[in-house]
C-alpha cells in the first residue's frame, strides 16, 4: 500500500464492506492491524479475523480522506465503524427562491433553489423563530405562486391575513418586490447570527426618522429593536464580542460517545446540535472527533475559520485553525458545549437503563475494564469490609455483584476469629485468605475478575498479601476504593486514580463499596444488639438458649424477668432455676 493519505476498506469473504477507515499514511495505518495483534483490544482483534480483501482510494489530503470516509460509512454502514445513532431528522428553516420568498419550516431538503437554515435539534426552537418572524415582519402564509404577472393580472384575492395586517399584500401590489425582499434579507441575517448588525442599522434609522420628525416610522423600528433584543436575550446567549466560531465538544464512555456541536455568529449562539456515536471497536477520541466534525460539516456546510475543541482531532483540515481554549469567553463556551453533551449522555444512559437493561450492564462493564486497565469482563465483583467498635464484635463482610447486579445470595458474613483488638489490616488479610481459599477447594472456577476493598493502601497492602499467599495475584484484580476522595487505589502504584465522577464505572464501584458497608454494619449491629440482651440471661448458670428465648418470650424483656416474682419464673423453668434468675438478675450474690 502506497505511503500516501486515503481511505481504506475492509471486505469480509462474502465481499460486504465492514470496516471503512481514513489515513494520512495508508500503508503505516493499515499494517498497525497485522503487524502486532496482541496490541489490539478484544473487538478490533474480532474485526481483523473476519477480513478476507482490502481495498484502498488515495486522496489529496487529510481532509479529503475524512469527507469521503464519511460519504463511504454513510452508503454501505460498515458493521464495525462509528454508526450515528440518532437517525431522525431534524427541522430546517426553509426560504424559498420565490419572486416574494415565503418562510416555513420542513424536514425535507430539497435542491431547488431555496435557502435552508439549521437543522435546529428543538423544533420548539425552530417554531419560536418563525412565530417571531411572523409577529415582526409581514410575510406571507400562502402556497399561491405571485409574480408581476399575477399581480398585474389580478388573479388572486388577499386573504385574511392582509385584512388583519399580518401579511403586507404582495399578492395584490400593496408592496412591491423591493421592500418585501428587504423583509426576507433581514430574516436571513438574523438566521445567519446578525443581530448585532441588524439591531444597529434598526437604531441608526430610528435616529434618522426622529430628527426629521417621523416619529411613526421611529415607533416601529424601535418596536423591532425591542423585539430582537427581547427575543436573543431570552432564546440565544449572547457574548460581549461579535465573536465568529464553531464549538465541539465529546464524552465518551466504554461503547458510546456524545457530542454537542454550537454555531456561533456575531456573538451569539444561531445552531446547536446533540449527536450520539455507537463505537463498535475501540475508537481513539482524536478519531472520534473528525467524525463528528464531518458530520457536522455534512448537515451544517462549511465550518468556520476558527472551530473550539477540548482536544485536536487527528486531521488537518485546510483553512480552519482548531483552538483549546484556557480561559475566557471560548472555555466558557467550550464548557456549555460539553455541560450539553453530558446532558445527552445522562437521559441516554437513563433510557438505556429502562429500556434495555442488559446493554447497559454490558457497556459499564466494559467501561469499568478500560477504566482499571483489566484484561477481562468484570462480570463477577466482590467487595470486603470490616466492622467494629473499638474491637468489640469484630466482622467483616463480602458482598457479590454478577452483571453489575448484586447477587444476595452469594452474600457472606465472617466473624473474625484470628485477630486481637481494633486491627483492620489484619482482619482484611483473615478474611480474605479464608474466603478464597475456601473457594479454590470448593468452586475455583467461580473466582470473581474484580475485587474491591473498601479502604486505602493499608487494607489493601494486607488483602494482597492473603491472595499472593494463595497464589491469585496473577488470576484476579483487587483494588481499594477511598471514601474521601473517592480515588482508586491500586496495588504497587503511588498515585491514586481518580474517574471521572459522572461514570457508571465510578458508580458501580461506589455501589458495591456502599452494599458491602451496609451488609457489614447491619450485621455488626445484631450481633451486638443480641450481645448486650443475651449476656445477663446466658450467665446465670443452667439458662441455656430454649430457656431464654421461653423466658422472654413470656415476659417480654429481662428487666420484666428480674421484676417477676419467683413463682412466675418458676412456672417456665421450675423453683430451683427460678430462684437463681430471680436472685442473679437482681443483684443478689
Amino acid at each position: 500500500m502506497p505511503h500516501s493519505p486515503g481511505v481504506y476498506r475492509y471486505y469480509d469473504s462474502e465481499g460486504k464492506v465492514i470496516y471503512v477507515g481514513k489515513a494520512k499514511d495508508l500503508h503505516k495505518r493499515v499494517s498497525q492491524y497485522f503487524v502486532s495483534p496482541d496490541r489490539l483490544n478484544t473487538k478490533t482483534r474480532i474485526l481483523v479475523s473476519k477480513i478476507a480483501d482490502i481495498q484502498y482510494s488515495v486522496v489529496d489530503s487529510e481532509a479529503d480522506a475524512l469527507l469521503l470516509e464519511n460519504n463511504l460509512i454513510k452508503q454501505y454502514k460498515p458493521k464495525y465503524n462509528i454508526l450515528l445513532k440518532d437517525s431522525k431528522t431534524y427541522p430546517w428553516i426553509c426560504v424559498t427562491a420565490d419572486p416574494f420568498p415565503k418562510v416555513f419550516l420542513t424536514r425535507r431538503v430539497i435542491q431547488n433553489g431555496s435557502r435552508y437554515f439549521g437543522p435546529y435539534s428543538s423544533v420548539t426552537h425552530a417554531r419560536f423563530l418563525l412565530d417571531f418572524f411572523s409577529r415582526t415582519y409581514p410575510l406571507r402564509s400562502c402556497n399561491s405562486r405571485i409574480d408581476s404577472e399575477v399581480i398585474l393580472r389580478g388573479k388572486i384575492r388577499p386573504c385574511l391575513d392582509y385584512q388583519i395586517g399580518r401579511c403586507a399584500g404582495c399578492c395584490c401590489g400593496a408592496i412591491s418586490m423591493e421592500q418585501y425582499n428587504s423583509y426576507i434579507d433581514e430574516i436571513v441575517a438574523l438566521l445567519k447570527g446578525g443581530v448585532s448588525e441588524i439591531t444597529r442599522c434598526y437604531k441608526e434609522k430610528m435616529m434618522a426618522a426622529a430628527e426629521s420628525l417621523d416619529f411613526e416610522a421611529a415607533q416601529e423600528y424601535k418596536v423591532r429593536m425591542e423585539s430582537l433584543q427581547s427575543h436573543y436575550s431570552k432564546s440565544i446567549i449572547t457574548s460581549a464580542r461579535e465573536t465568529d466560531c464553531d464549538v465541539f465538544s465529546l464524552v465518551t464512555d466504554a461503547l458510546d460517545a456524545y457530542g454537542n456541536f454550537l454555531r456561533i455568529r456575531g456573538g451569539s449562539i444561531v445552531q446547536s446540535l446533540n449527536l450520539g456515536f455507537h463505537l463498535n471497536i475501540e475508537e481513539e477520541p482524536s478519531s472520534v472527533l473528525s467524525e463528528f466534525i464531518a458530520e457536522i460539516e455534512s448537515k451544517f456546510g462549511r465550518l468556520s475559520h476558527e472551530v473550539v475543541v477540548p482536544f485536536l482531532p487527528d486531521v488537518e483540515m485546510e483553512g480552519i485553525e482548531f483552538k483549546i481554549p484556557v480561559r475566557g469567553d471560548k472555555l466558557s463556551l467550550l464548557e456549555l458545549s460539553t455541560k450539553n453533551a453530558r446532558e445527552l449522555q445522562f437521559n441516554t444512559l437513563k433510557q438505556k437503563e429502562r429500556c434495555n437493561p442488559e446493554e447497559f450492564r454490558m457497556s459499564v462493564m466494559e467501561e469499568l475494564r478500560k477504566a482499571l486497565g483489566m484484561k477481562e469482563l468484570p462480570v463477577h465483583m466482590e467487595c470486603f469490609d470490616n466492622s467494629n467498635i473499638q474491637g468489640t464484635n469484630p466482622v467483616a463482610s463480602c458482598v457479590v455483584f454478577r452483571n453489575a447486579e448484586p447477587s444476595k445470595k452469594d452474600y457472606r458474613r465472617f466473624k473474625i476469629k484470628t485477630v486481637v483488638g481494633a486491627n483492620d489490616y489484619a482482619s482484611m488479610k483473615e478474611v480474605v485468605n479464608r474466603r478464597y481459599s475456601r473457594m479454590l477447594e470448593e468452586n475455583p472456577e467461580d473466582l470473581p475478575q474484580l475485587i474491591v476493598i473498601d479502604g486505602g493502601k493499608g487494607q489493601l497492602e494486607f488483602a494482597y498479601q492473603a491472595l499472593f499467599e494463595l497464589g491469585l495475584t496473577d488470576r484476579l484484580t483487587v483494588v481499594g476504593l477511598a471514601k474521601r476522595l473517592e480515588e482508586v487505589i491500586r496495588v504497587g502504584d503511588p498515585y491514586p486514580l481518580f474517574i471521572d465522577r459522572n461514570s457508571q464505572a465510578l458508580k458501580v464501584l461506589q455501589r458495591i463499596r456502599d452494599e458491602a458497608h451496609r451488609f457489614g454494619i447491619t450485621f455488626h449491629r445484631n450481633l451486638r444488639s443480641k450481645e448486650q440482651t443475651l449476656s445477663a440471661l446466658r450467665e446465670i448458670k443452667g439458662v441455656g438458649e430454649q430457656t431464654e428465648q421461653r423466658l422472654l418470650m413470656h415476659f417480654g424483656s429481662v428487666s420484666r424477668i428480674a421484676a417477676a416474682p419467683v413463682e412466675k419464673i418458676a412456672d417456665i423453668t421450675g423453683p430451683a432455676l427460678a430462684e437463681k434468675i430471680h436472685d442473679q438478675l437482681n443483684n443478689k450474690d
